[in-house]
């Protein structure tokens, strides 16, 4: 097996993981199959520029990117703000702001997920109420949202906290004219 080859596949494992995806989620959202990330990942085929091209499409990243890319070891514990991991886009309500979701780390070998969360004025994770099998937990750090969990809905400020089972029907909204941080946490990763 050539060095290339290694380092493809493993730079695009560590990016998967780092980015929170399954196999199958990035195969979804790439147009190829979770057979053929799996076939990379373990340096079983070598895909030609365009696939891989296509594949990166999943996160999106083009190649010079791919391949400059400094990933973090799977073993980091300290992270500077520059080095969390955009989750953008999976939050997002078609035409409105966008929500920055960055997480600390990747999720490789772990059973948590921690995200520095951004909501500019009238951002919202969308029209359809969240749901997942996890623990969710936060803190507001900044400005105002109002979560929803079920059938409950509170206005959260600086300080005030949420906890809850994530299979229960949730959606966060910040409906203040400025932007709402919030840092949280889910059991286990919500993917």
């Amino acid at each position: 097996m050539r060095e290339i080859d290694l380092e493809v596949g493993e730079r695009l494992r560590r990016l998967r993981e780092g980015r929170g995806l399954s196999q199958r989620q990035l195969a979804l959202r790439a147009g190829v199959t979770n057979g053929m990330i799996s076939l990379i990942e373990q340096n079983r085929t070598s895909p030609s520029v365009a696939l891989l091209r296509k594949i990166l499409q999943g996160f999106p990243i083009s190649l010079a990117e791919f391949f400059s890319q400094d990933l973090p070891p799977a073993d980091r514990v300290f992270y500077r703000a520059d080095q969390l991991v955009e989750l953008s886009g999976r939050l997002l309500a078609p035409g409105g702001p966008v929500v920055s979701r960055r997480q600390v780390g990747n999720l490789e070998g772990r059973s948590l997920q921690i995200l520095h969360e951004r909501y500019p004025p009238g951002a919202d994770t969308g029209p359809d109420m969240l749901q997942h099998v996890s623990e969710e937990g936060g803190v507001v750090v900044r400005g105002r949202i109002e979560l929803t969990v079920g059938d409950q809905t509170e206005s959260l400020g600086p300080g005030d906290a949420y906890l809850f089972d994530s299979t229960t029907p949730h959606r966060f909204r910040n409906v203040s004219d400025g932007e709402c941080q919030l840092i949280s946490a889910c059991t286990p990763p919500y993917l």
